[in-house]
């Protein structure tokens, strides 16, 4: 059980990352100085925007809730 749901954690982790990448910059900040506002110039559409923020908050919670069960399991 522990294995199955550490390696649910890992895999909701890395796809965690995957998509926090994929996001666009929306400001001045770190994505603008390594080439964020270069590629939104060219814009995307809001639908894939909407889905991918859909994707990421259901991936976040999937991670939130591998966190809490291996909390509860390794406890002593």
């Amino acid at each position: 059980m522990v294995l199955g749901i550490s390696i649910a954690l890992i895999l909701a982790s890395l796809l965690m990352i995957l998509l926090v990448l994929l996001h666009k910059g929306k400001g001045g900040g770190l994505s603008d100085m390594f080439g964020g506002g270069f590629s939104s110039n060219f814009g995307g559409s809001s639908v894939v925007e909407r889905n991918l923020d859909r994707l990421t908050v259901i991936t976040g919670t999937v991670w939130f809730v591998c966190i809490i069960a291996l909390g509860l399991l390794m406890r002593p």
